[in-house]
């Protein structure tokens, strides 16, 4: 019996072990070694400012899904040849349209994104507000009827109220 629990443990051993080295083998969001901080402060920075067209509410900087390492990468390569931001967003923007853009300009296409939910809750206070109102100027006595009145009325007015 020591023998079947020593392999269970070796097993178990095992894949905690294979486990561990699946996970560092993960890519993640770690620099290159030889990377230069000033550059890779630039490039999350650029990052912050990109939607991970996986995850969607996301930035590149902060996802770990293998197209926003490599949009990353893609940043980090056109900082490195020399590119401004704003060349690199522009580029960004070309090749995936405003979308990719994690806060996008305000503009015709983009104009229910950003004034849609105001007006949405607009319209929505606007509808409560009407709909309290009208049930403020109804009669109370309209619904109420005292209790004096219920006992003494006859039975054939209480199922039949004309």
């Amino acid at each position: 019996m020591a023998t079947g629990l020593r392999k269970a443990l070796q097993g178990a051993a095992l894949a905690v072990a294979l486990t561990g080295a699946a996970a560092a083998q993960t890519p993640g969001m770690a620099p290159p070694a030889n990377s230069n901080p000033a550059l890779e402060r630039r490039v999350l920075d650029i990052s912050a400012e990109l939607r991970c067209l996986v995850c969607q509410n996301q930035t590149i900087a902060d996802s770990e899904a293998a197209l926003a390492v490599d949009l990353r990468n893609q940043v980090r390569n056109m900082l490195t040849e020399g590119k401004s931001e704003r060349e690199i967003l522009e580029f960004m923007t070309a090749r995936y349209g405003d979308f990719v853009l994690y806060r996008p300009p305000v503009k015709s296409t983009t104009a229910l994104l950003w004034f849609g939910p105001p007006l949405l809750l607009g319209v929505g206070l606007l509808t409560l507000w009407l709909i309290l109102r009208r049930r403020s100027r109804l009669a109370p006595s309209a619904f109420d009827t005292d209790d004096d009145e219920l006992a003494a009325a006859e039975p054939a007015q209480r199922l039949d109220p004309r």
